[in-house]
């Protein structure tokens, strides 16, 4: 059989389920490795009485003997990273020689956690809805070139150096700007030297790792955080997050070509939901979006903040699909829908008087988008147990057809429930005859 290597990327806005697809998928990938993000999203994975939330280690650690690596791409807490380490320490998860972190890495400080937070509360009522953990700022440092790589947390005098140069203009803007303490570098650098000592057995080349891993016959999965509609370029801007989410960004976030790439894998609930502010055209407020949220159990994995929930709507994946070059589609949580007499899906928006079939392109235009729906029967039951898409109830089928005709992506996998194996294969990923 012919190894293949993938991307999964979310295409909506962010908790798709990728936690459990990824782990479902990493039993056929050598190495999973994350391109982007921080420790603002996480990923669940529950297997039996199992339950963990992974915010920056690959959720494909679960899996024996896999290799799962942080690329250049994430910013990383260390204080979070070391605690995900030591949980899995603690369940009897060993992760020597087979997690890593890329030395070019960004690590988030204490400062970037403030600035995000004051920033957000000057904003008031234009809040963005950020959770307040430093991924933004640490991503201006990296871009402004005043950010601290995990390599830095070996050098003491860099190290230093670095910290004071970025406090100048951050300690000016708490002190008369935002009305918050400054920090004096003292008190941060020893500190990050023990985690620099603490990284330094996991840092790597992830370039460098990574390719040649693949000459020796390896395959690799690359997984993102957030969803398409989150990127700070193609998504529903401003309400976004501070890095590329798409396909794209995965090869700059690890150090790889894109002729190494063979499948681009969406992830879509069956369903819609977004966390925070921003532009949501098939939000159900109240009554079904209540009843939706409350049985999906869409609550934050990291934050704990209530979701968004609406119905499924076509445009973000056909946009997705475009964005991220998707070969196939994953689509979870189809058991929440179960009980619904009636369920929409939005094949387009109404927008001044006239029909289009993508998103608008100004923010302004948000507000006035009106979504226009195909309605469908639902379906009754439980249907967590069932083994094969052809045992689904007839209207069920129906739908996830319907998802694949209007989205134009063919569906792979369909996800019943929280469970590893509560989850139907209807194609091969990495593995091909």
């Amino acid at each position: 059989m012919k190894k293949k290597n993938i991307i999964v990327v979310g295409l909506q806005w962010g908790d798709e389920g990728k936690g459990k697809i990824v782990d479902l998928l990493a039993k056929d990938a050598d190495i999973i490795a994350r391109y982007q993000g921080g420790n603002n999203a996480g990923h669940t994975v529950v297997n039996g009485d199992l339950s963990l939330v992974f915010r920056l280690v690959p959720s494909g650690i679960l899996n024996d003997k896999k290799i799962c690596i942080l690329g250049n791409g994430v910013v990383i807490d260390p204080a979070v990273l070391f605690e995900e380490l030591d949980a899995l320490k603690n369940i009897g998860i060993g992760i020597k020689d087979r997690f890593f972190i890329s030395y070019k890495s960004h690590i988030i400080m204490p400062y970037h956690k403030r600035l995000d937070i004051a920033r957000e509360r000057l904003r008031g009522a234009g809040m963005i809805g950020t959770t307040g953990r430093g991924i933004g700022p640490t991503y201006e440092d990296k871009v402004a070139r005043l950010g601290i790589r995990a390599i830095d947390l070996l050098d003491r005098n860099l190290l230093y150096a670095k910290i004071v140069l970025s406090l100048k203009e951050k300690n000016y803007l708490f002190k008369n700007v935002l009305g918050e303490n400054i920090f004096n570098p003292d008190d941060l650098i020893e500190e990050y030297l023990v985690y620099g000592e603490k990284m330094k057995e996991f840092l790597i080349d992830s370039s460098a790792f990574i390719n040649e891993k693949i000459n020796d016959g390896f395959n690799i999965m690359l997984e993102g955080a957030q969803g398409t509609f989150l990127d700070v370029d193609h998504g529903t801007y401003p309400y976004v997050t501070s890095s590329n989410t798409v396909s794209g960004s995965a090869l700059s976030g690890v150090g790889l070509g894109p002729t190494n790439i063979d499948e681009v894998i969406g992830i879509t609930k069956a369903y819609t939901t977004r966390v925070g502010e921003g532009s949501f055209p098939t939000e159900l407020k109240g009554g079904k979006g209540d009843l939706i949220r409350d049985k999906g159990e869409e609550f934050g994995s990291v934050t704990g903040r209530p979701r968004r929930c609406g119905w499924f709507d076509v445009n973000l994946i056909k946009e997705a699909k475009r964005l991220n070059g998707a070969t196939g589609m994953a689509v979870t949580k189809l058991d929440v829908l179960s009980g619904l007499k009636k369920i929409n899906i939005c094949t387009g928006y109404m927008l001044k008087g006239s029909f289009i079939d993508h998103l608008p392109y100004s923010h302004a235009d948000y507000s006035e988008t009106v979504p226009v729906y195909q309605e469908m029967s639902g379906w009754e039951g439980n249907i967590s147990d069932i083994k094969s898409l052809k045992d689904l109830p007839v209207n069920s089928q129906k739908y996830i057809f319907k998802i694949e005709e209007l989205t134009g992506l063919p569906i792979n996998i369909v996800s019943i429930g929280k469970e590893r194996n509560q989850t139907i294969i209807l194609k091969s990923i990495l593995r091909e005859g």
